[in-house]
């Protein structure tokens, strides 16, 4: 059993005892959290498709900790005209548990 679930503007495909980085969340370590924005549902080849999102389906996950992402380096030259710039980003990111998925 899978669903796609849409977490933070980014839509993931989820199954039960997944882990996964989406995102930071406001919630603390070891709380529950509930998604409700489920977009499809697959039960053993029988699939629910919602328009845009199934009413009544939701689903539960534990967030296990709060990190940064790796770097992302952004670098912008100009030839010839002595110009470079560089810089760095590190996104805040939360890392989930998937405890289960209800229709």
């Amino acid at each position: 059993m899978y669903a796609i679930v849409t977490i933070g503007g980014h839509q993931y495909k989820v199954e039960k005892d997944q882990k996964l980085f989406v995102n930071r969340l406001d919630a603390k370590e070891g709380d529950s959290v509930k998604f409700d924005n489920v977009l499809l549902i697959d039960n053993g080849g029988k699939v629910t498709l919602g328009a845009p999102a199934i009413s009544g389906a939701s689903v539960s996950a534990t967030v296990l900790n709060h990190d940064k992402a790796d770097k992302v380096i952004i670098f912008k030259k100009k030839r010839r005209k002595s110009y470079q710039k560089w810089n760095g980003h590190r996104q805040s990111i939360s890392r989930i548990q998937i405890v289960g998925i209800t229709a």
